[in-house]
């Protein structure tokens, strides 16, 4: 299994809007095998409409990895604070919401 990142923040990439062409974050994500990553990150390319003398060009600022060497090595973290005890905690910054102690969705399900 590989994601598609983003260098700069390490979010996991999901697929482009229908509607507006915008790429957004989503730990969901998810594909099979390396060729299809990268048809993935030819979707994005497209969808952007920038050219490759762009900085903002998709082969600049994404990237593939295997999904256990991105967790281990790439993956960024995040400081946050447990909203019942208050306690300082360190999570991955893929973490979803419903899975964070530092947010009311953990708590009120």
């Amino acid at each position: 299994m590989f994601y598609i990142y983003e260098k700069s923040t390490t979010y996991i990439i999901g697929k482009p809007s229908k509607w507006d062409k915008t790429v957004r974050p989503d730990h969901r994500q998810m594909y099979a095998t390396m060729p299809a990553a990268k048809a993935g990150l030819t979707r994005i390319k497209k969808a952007e409409g920038l050219l490759p003398t762009d900085p903002n060009y998709a082969d600049f600022r994404y990237a593939i990895a295997e999904v256990g060497y991105f967790h281990k090595n790439i993956e960024a973290s995040r400081k946050a604070k447990n909203l019942m005890s208050g306690e300082w905690f360190v999570e991955p910054i893929n973490t979803p919401g419903y899975m964070s102690p530092a947010r009311e969705s953990y708590w009120s399900m």
